[in-house]
């Protein structure tokens, strides 16, 4: 895997919170851009993205912990 791949994976996984929040900006963005035609596709590419990141788990840990 390239060097730049390691380093935006070590990257979010030490600000998890703002990966996260980034991810959820990008797609309520593109559904909005897209009229929402195209929610289920942008919401897989989000969960997709989280997942290669590894942000996936510890997003959905800071919600649950009440953050903000």
């Amino acid at each position: 895997m390239p060097d730049f791949m390691d380093e935006a994976k070590q990257l979010a996984d030490e600000h998890s919170d703002l990966a996260d929040k980034g991810f959820d900006q990008a797609a309520q963005f593109a559904d909005q851009q897209t009229g929402g035609k195209f929610d289920n596709q942008i919401q897989e590419g989000e969960q997709q993205a989280e997942g290669f990141l590894g942000t996936d788990n510890q997003g959905n840990q800071d919600n649950q912990g009440g953050n903000q």
